[in-house]
């Protein structure tokens, strides 16, 4: 449907200047997008005035717009949250599709007399404690093993209720004989004993390890007090092991508690989004997002979208967000968005860009691994953006000459297609027309030579033509190009080897690339292929020629024969010293003798 089949106009007038969430339909009546605004008339009407300056998804998306319907909302805040369960629950076609939905673990610390503390993927609403979820299931494992170091706790699915204990109903088990359990189950243990290590356990959890730390050290030094060594080592040793879980964790400023963070890395099909959770000066839970581009979105509106999305999956009830740029969303009396200038909260920000930078360097190599094109493809796009192209430089053509004081000049072409090597398309020739050491006429006609054919042939043409020099020899290339009538057709840059600039046709000042970037790179492997293959074929050429001159001035040797020694003994070197028996193989007597003759002197 290439227009639209209902009266937006009217569409808009329905629509009130008030927050809340819009919905476009197709004409099946399919939901195919749902957004966001804090002013829902003025949002849906940027869709269609000056329609020219979406992007070309969204003019796809508006093309097929047949329904508009909204929901009014009290706050932005209340709008985010419905715009997230909305496209979780009906994912349209053309939202953000967001990913790596999997479950995570949770650890529990279960309703029941004698709690047991465990992991789980289930979160049942029974009463019982649940902390995470943690998104590594290794750190999990650590943070449970260690509470079971520290704290002898029942392992067992017993019903420890007291009457079953006064029965006598259950017997110890090896759990009891090798110092894991205390024995709850024969009435060994006390509840309230059992509930002060619990108490431990949700601090450690809480991310309050300070707290943990200090009771151990108080009961350490009563143990001492009185003597108690052994129980005192027992208290010194939890110590170590609290210390060393500690070192593991990253902390931060203990003034911090109860913050998510923040941070987004993209490019032109993907974002990565990370979370970090700090409690009591720890990070104590991290996260990444993956998220699949569907319009062009901004980072602004692909972080506003993934916060309520990580949030309700980690059931975060943090009251400050830490972000690195202002989002669209207005939190009340219920959120508060920071974006920290300095201190420790802009170093967790940093923190959590180097995570997220890793992870989709990490991702990107992935998929370029099991997808080579989608390399191809973001090599010849950041080209295309740093190099200020109209098209993507999927063939690019660069120019070098080569000569010794004017001697044996000739030109080389190297090729590249998608940003790799065509060497089956390297081209090289003997300057011509040039008399002289004339670098900028020798570039003139190897320009025009090329091109000249290549036209003549039907050939496409280059979208990138790279000179090897500077403002000169770039001038020469355009001239060629503007006699041929192609100066419009391609885009033609110098790169000069000093510093490495860039120049354009027209431009006073050179371009300069970060030396790290990929396009600089890939232009100084296009530069050194063609000054080395242009000066293999100069030395072959100069060889050649220094061979033949010198073997066909001995009398009686002609071309023909010259020919045959070069192609037997490769050189003019390997002819002198070769035997006469050699020799005769290819010569007669005569000649041989002359040859030596003619070397002799």
């Amino acid at each position: 449907m290439s227009e639209q089949t209902f009266n937006y106009k009217e569409e808009l007038k329905k629509i009130p200047h008030r927050p809340g969430v819009y919905q476009y339909f197709d004409q099946d009546d399919v939901l195919i997008y749902v957004g966001k605004a804090k002013d829902l008339r003025n949002r849906v009407g940027s869709y269609f005035v000056n329609n020219h300056n979406l992007n070309s998804k969204t003019r796809v998306l508006v093309r097929k717009i047949n329904r508009i319907a909204f929901t009014i909302v009290d706050t932005e805040i209340d709008a985010w949250l419905l715009e997230n369960n909305l496209i979780k629950k009906h994912k349209p076609r053309y939202n953000v599709l967001l990913k790596d939905d999997k479950t995570y673990p949770w650890i529990v610390i279960k309703n029941e007399h004698f709690p047991r503390v465990f992991w789980t993927r289930q979160h049942i609403k029974d009463g019982s404690r649940y902390y995470g979820p943690y998104a590594s299931v290794g750190m999990m494992h650590i943070v449970l093993d260690m509470i079971r170091e520290l704290f002898p706790l029942r392992t067992c699915n017993l019903n420890l209720a007291p009457q079953n204990i006064q029965k006598g109903k259950y017997k110890v088990c090896l759990e009891y004989q090798i110092g894991n359990c205390k024995g709850p189950c024969e009435g060994y243990q006390s509840e309230e004993n059992y509930a002060q290590n619990l108490s431990d356990i949700k601090d450690i959890l809480n991310g309050k390890i300070g707290v943990v730390t200090a009771r151990l050290k108080q009961q350490m030094n009563e143990a001492t007090s009185v003597l108690n060594f052994e129980a005192a080592h027992k208290y010194k040793s939890k110590l170590e092991k609290l210390s060393s879980y500690q070192s593991k964790s990253t902390v931060v400023s203990a003034s911090i508690n109860n913050v998510d963070v923040f941070n987004i890395a993209s490019d032109e099909s993907y974002a990565f989004v990370n979370y970090l959770k700090v409690a009591h000066g720890v990070i104590i839970q991290t996260q990444t997002l993956e998220m699949k581009r569907r319009l062009d979105e901004t980072e602004a509106e692909l972080l506003a979208l993934a916060i309520p999305e990580i949030r309700g999956r980690f059931r975060s009830t943090a009251s400050e967000i830490i972000v690195p740029f202002d989002i669209d969303v207005q939190g009340g009396d219920t959120l508060k968005f920071v974006t920290p200038k300095a201190g420790e909260k802009k170093n967790l920000l940093e923190l959590s860009y180097k995570n997220v930078a890793y992870f989709k360097k990490e991702r990107m190599l992935q998929y370029e691994k099991l997808n080579p094109d989608v390399k191809t493809e973001r090599i010849l796009t950041q080209m295309k953006k740093d190099l200020r192209l109209n098209v993507l430089p999927q063939h690019i053509e660069c120019f070098d000459n080569s000569n010794i004081q004017g001697n044996y000049p000739v030109s080389a072409i190297v090729v590249f297609k998608d940003a790799k090597p065509s060497k089956k398309d390297y081209r090289h020739f003997n300057v011509k027309t040039v008399v002289g050491p004339d670098d900028f006429a020798t570039m003139e006609e190897a320009v025009f030579r090329r091109y000249r054919r290549t036209l003549d042939e039907g050939q496409g043409l280059p979208q990138l033509i790279i000179i090897d020099g500077g403002k000169g020899q770039l001038g020469a290339a355009l001239k060629s190009l503007r006699l041929l009538g192609i100066e419009k057709q391609v885009t033609v840059i110098g790169i000069a080897k000093r510093l490495e600039e860039l120049y354009y046709p027209g431009d006073q000042y050179p371009l300069y690339l970060d030396k790290r970037s990929e396009t600089l790179k890939i232009i100084q492997h296009l530069r050194d292929e063609a000054h080395r293959f242009g000066i293999t074929f100069h030395r072959n050429q100069r060889s050649r020629k220094t061979f033949v001159s010198d073997l066909e001035n001995v009398p009686g040797v002609g071309k023909v024969s010259v020919d045959k020694l070069l192609r037997t003994f490769k050189s003019t070197k390997k002819v002198k010293e070769a035997s006469d028996e050699a020799l005769l193989k290819v010569l007669n007597l005569k000649q041989v003798n002359a040859l030596r003759e003619y070397f002799s002197d």
